[in-house]
Parts: structure tokens; sequence; C-alpha cells
């Protein structure tokens, strides 16, 4: 891999782990009554990250394929479990791991199979 599409992809996972904060953000502000100080300020946080997200999302498929960068936005599934667990006490069942594996699974081989496509190209 390129070492620019190799930084391009660790900028990538990065907006989706600050991407992935938006589910925390929001379950914070639906914890306080619609129109309250807090509620302002966690959707104010949630939308000031999104803005943020879309403008790097741009740049970035500027120099990677839609497809890509698409498939790796499955990553803020292991994220949100993360965030739930961490700072919801959320559980994490045997089911939650399968399926964290299927995404992983799924990410490692389009990004194999878009390796493979793009070496044939050269």
């Amino acid at each position: 891999m390129k070492p620019k599409k190799l930084s391009t992809i660790i900028l990538l996972h990065l907006m989706l782990l600050v991407y992935s904060t938006t589910g925390i953000f929001s379950k914070l502000a639906g914890k306080y009554p619609f129109f309250s100080v807090r509620f302002f300020l966690y959707y104010g946080l949630d939308l000031l990250v999104l803005g943020i997200y879309a403008i790097v999302w741009q740049r970035i498929i500027k120099r990677i394929p839609l497809t890509t960068a698409y498939a790796n936005r499955a990553i803020t599934t292991i994220w949100g479990l993360l965030w739930g667990w961490l700072l919801f006490n959320e559980n994490i069942t045997i089911g939650k791991i399968i399926s964290i594996i299927l995404v992983v699974s799924g990410i490692i081989l389009y990004s194999l199979s878009d390796n493979e496509m793009e070496n044939d190209n050269e």
C-alpha cells in the first residue's frame, strides 16, 4: 500500500472514531428535557462533530474510492459497542462479539480485494 493511501486510511479511521462519538452525544442529549441547557449542549456537540466529520469525509473520498471509505465505516459498530460498555455500562454479549467479528472480517476481506484490484490495474 502506498504511503499516501495508508495515511488517508489512518485519517479515515481516526475520523470514524470521532464520528462514533455522535452516538454518545445523542444518548446524553436524550437524557435531558427538551430545551434544557444540557440538551442543547450535547445536541450542539453532536452537530459540531457531524459537521467536522462531513468536511473531512469529503477530503478523504477525494483520495480513496468511495466504496473503500464506506466499507470502512462499519468499524463504527466496534466503537459503538466499546462506548456503550465504557460509558453506559451496557453488556457485551457473545452475540455482539460474533457480530463484530463478522463486521471486521468483511472490512478485511473488502480491503484485501480492493488491494488486489489496485495491483491488477498497475
